[in-house]
């Protein structure tokens, strides 16, 4: 088992900021994270950059440079796309670099600006991480594509509207003391079940906001954090990426998500850990049915299993296996391109004893794992992380 260590994180609040500029919210994200690290910009080695939509919102190609410019370094860099998926396959490329001995420092992260585009002009933008040819020719948009997976998994394994409905209610609740969180605010069962409907079985709040931010981690060498006494109490010790088809009409299942089974799998071997060792988790909730989804596909609940886990009570801050303390991607927000660092950042922060929801956790909470999935789940990515001494 080969280490990479968080150094240093940084996020941007989330929520609506149309006239500031990708690379005025990259850098803040990621001159945090170097401040965090106590690094200097002219010791980064590489810098790994997640973005989806920039060239339609920000009329921007070639954001690499941009990415590393903003961080105040000419380092080598690029942009990482695997739509919703990003930033997390951004630090999957950081971690190999730093295990592969090429690199000691390496900053990897993400952002994205939708507000500015409009609710119609990001809808359209979001849907292009669809199959332009099968899905969006024929009018399928996200809310349209995850209810049929909603409604596919209730004719396979059972569960309702009203399930959903407390995984929403469950991820809002946490989300209230998360002052980067883009919906701080409290809901019930029936302000759920009561919303105007996207797209049957969701309404409002199943769905995550278009949300604009940027989160980067400083990832660095074990060698080079013994050298330079480096405070790095956290480090990634399992990476794993996995694929499906981009269509859902070519899959075997709806109610099923081989691409997080897969990364997962190989980040458990990776990290030499089983799913029964993880204590809480940040998952991909862009819908609520998402999250219940990603629970199964992590293992960490069987197939059927996972739709009451909220409303039992389980996956609750109090309950027996945390999910979301951040306030998932449903209240703490959706800047695509950097959701995955983000949830990498929080799970670091959670770890270490910092995150306002850490007292949810107890001392022998020492391994917490992210999953960032693209668009309806054709990309996905795991990362374990733990406490190391």
């Amino acid at each position: 088992m080969s280490k990479a260590f968080i150094a240093g994180s940084g996020t941007t609040p989330f929520g609506s900021f149309p006239n500031r500029s990708g690379r005025e919210l990259f850098a803040e994200a990621g001159l945090s994270a170097l401040s965090d690290a106590g690094i200097d910009p002219d010791d980064i080695d590489e810098v790994f950059y997640g973005n989806f939509l920039g060239s339609l919102s920000e009329r921007q190609g070639h954001q690499g440079p941009l990415a590393a410019e903003a961080l105040g370094t000419t380092a080598p860099s690029r942009r990482v796309e695997s739509a919703c998926a990003s930033s997390g396959l951004a630090v999957r490329d950081a971690v190999r670099a730093v295990r592969s001995g090429e690199s000691d420092i390496v900053v990897a992260g993400g952002m994205e600006r939708m507000s500015n585009m409009g609710t119609e002009g990001a809808t359209d933008g979001l849907a292009r991480a669809a199959d332009e040819l099968f899905e969006v020719r024929s009018g399928v948009t996200f809310p349209a594509a995850y209810a049929l997976m909603a409604r596919a998994y209730f004719n396979a394994f059972g569960g309702d509207r009203k399930d959903l409905a407390h995984v929403a209610v469950k991820n809002h609740d946490n989300a209230l003391v998360n002052d980067h969180a883009h919906l701080r605010e409290e809901i019930a069962v029936d302000d759920v079940l009561e919303a105007p409907e996207l797209a049957a079985p969701f309404g409002l709040y199943d769905s995550c906001p278009i949300s604009d931010g940027a989160a980067a981690v400083v990832l660095v060498s074990p060698l080079y954090a013994a050298e330079h006494g480096l405070d790095t109490g956290v480090a990634i010790t399992g990476t794993g990426h996995g694929g499906d088809t981009m269509a859902l009409q070519d899959r075997r299942s709806l109610a099923k998500t081989p691409a997080t089974r897969e990364a997962a799998t190989e980040a458990y071997d990776d990290a030499e850990i089983s799913p029964s060792d993880v204590a809480f988790a940040e998952v991909h909730d862009c819908f609520t049915i998402a999250e219940v989804l990603a629970l199964e596909g992590l293992g960490l609940y069987g197939y059927g299993e996972a739709v009451g886990a909220a409303r039992r009570g389980e996956t609750r801050r109090d309950g027996e296996l945390p999910i979301n303390l951040s306030g998932g991607l449903k209240a703490k927000g959706h800047p695509v391109g950097a959701t995955g660092a983000a949830q990498i950042a929080g799970v670091r922060t959670l770890l270490e004893g910092t995150h306002p929801r850490s007292d949810a956790l107890g001392d022998d909470a020492t391994v917490g794992l992210a999953h960032n999935a693209g668009g309806t789940v054709a990309s996905a990515t795991v990362h374990v992380l733990e406490v190391v001494t």
